[in-house]
């Protein structure tokens, strides 16, 4: 269960984000990721034993490569060689849509777009200002939420959550019935109120030899 919802969060972020498809490696997926000043490419790995992780590790030698699993960093952390760095943990969670027909907060508007197979929404201001923002990848049955963001002078009011259901009232009106996403810490919290499981850490280092 946990290693499939990560091969599709895999798959869904590499559409949301538009990098070249993931590709298929012995443990796992790399992806390449352009125009970031702090990562040039990303390893995921579905499942993390040890063979695998220590198989990864041992390809990289390109700074600023990440690596991404479904484990806790304790369990992990002796398999990896010199210059890997932890960063902060994510959260693997996944829901099964449901529709709420949101409507927005007082004194804010919605856009939704799609664009291939990704939807953007948007909430604006009584000034036409962007005030939060979120994003998914449709996979057919499954879509990979990502890109949540509300802007700090519009946050407690409710955007974070009215954006979550807009995009899934709209995942499900084509056809979607789970959804699937990467968390922080403060997106969790966010997250768990809308009835999103976590389950799985994600445990994330990066190659700074």
């Amino acid at each position: 269960m946990i290693a499939d919802i990560a091969r599709t969060w895999v798959a869904g972020w590499a559409v949301s984000r538009r990098t070249p498809p993931p590709v298929k490696k012995p443990w796992g997926f790399y992806i390449e990721v352009a125009d970031n000043p702090d990562e040039v490419g990303r390893h995921v790995l579905p499942e993390a034993e040890e063979s695998l992780v220590r198989s990864a590790a041992a390809s990289v030698s390109v700074p600023r490569t990440w690596m991404k699993m479904p484990a806790e960093p304790e369990e992990i952390e002796s398999w990896l060689p010199q210059g890997w760095a932890w960063e902060e943990n994510g959260h693997l969670m996944a829901v099964d849509l449901m529709a709420t027909d949101p409507v927005a907060p007082e004194g804010y508007t919605a856009t939704v777009e799609t664009i291939g197979a990704v939807t953007y929404a948007r909430v604006l201001d009584a000034a036409g200002e962007q005030a939060a923002q979120g994003q998914m990848a449709s996979l057919g049955e499954a879509v990979v939420v990502d890109r949540m963001v509300t802007e700090e002078a519009h946050r407690r009011r409710g955007l974070g959550n009215f954006v979550m259901r807009t995009l899934a009232d709209h995942a499900l009106e084509t056809g979607a019935v789970l959804g699937v996403l990467g968390a922080t810490d403060a997106g969790r919290a966010l997250y768990e109120t809308l009835g999103w499981k976590k389950h799985a850490t994600l445990a994330e280092c990066v190659y700074r030899p």
